[in-house]
């Protein structure tokens, strides 16, 4: 899981961040990216110990994600930055674009800014720093699963937070994805200010499509 942060850290950069998204998929919700800076010496005296079983976040348990965020949160030693495109950001730029967009204002939160960047799946434009694009970088990188984990678990928060806001939805049993209950409550109650119109399920539910 060090292998791309050994090979960075070896040729001189030391601000290395990973980067991965969360929410690409559901029909609500924001779409939100992580950053996460590792100090080279935590990284490497932690990977076989505490960080032992950190991974794509959609291999993990609930309870896992949770104890790698609240880890991850309270350490000196990891930096990390979040960012986030609404609604209508998605709508108006398409959901690739979107989460671009996310990540780069997740490298913008991280101080110092990263020299270079680790990201989890294709290349990604107009990022604040040079990167390398890794397909299936958060089961490869420690750095990119750390990140993985961080935009999983805030935007689930979010989602449940938004579940109080909506709760004919379900937000908080299924957080935006197209789940059969989700699907039947957008047909009972049409959409809610969180749906994503560019969606054709959204479009359906509102007659456009």
């Amino acid at each position: 899981m060090l292998t791309y942060e050994r090979a960075c850290w070896a040729a001189g950069c030391r601000r290395l961040a990973g980067v991965d998204e969360a929410g690409r998929g559901p029909w609500a919700g924001p779409v939100v990216a992580a950053a996460v800076m590792l100090e080279p010496a935590f990284a490497m005296a932690e990977d076989d110990r505490l960080l032992r079983g950190l991974t794509d976040s959609k291999q993990l348990s609930p309870a896992r994600r949770e104890f790698f965020f609240d880890l991850l949160h309270g350490r000196a030693e990891v930096c990390l930055g979040v960012g986030r495109a609404e609604v209508a950001e998605i709508d108006a730029l398409n959901i690739l674009r979107a989460t671009h967009l996310a990540m780069a204002r997740a490298l913008g939160q991280l101080h110092p800014a990263p020299e270079f960047a680790l990201m989890d799946g294709r290349p990604v434009p107009g990022l604040p720093c040079p990167s390398q694009a890794i397909v299936r970088g958060d089961a490869l990188s420690l750095s990119i699963a750390a990140a993985s984990v961080i935009a999983k678990v805030t935007r689930d928060r979010w989602m449940l937070d938004y579940d109080r806001l909506y709760p004919a939805y379900g937000f908080a049993r299924h957080k935006g994805y197209g789940t059969a209950v989700h699907q039947r409550a957008l047909r009972a109650c049409g959409p809610c200010p969180l749906h994503r119109r560019s969606f054709r399920p959204v479009r359906v539910a509102l007659g456009l499509t």
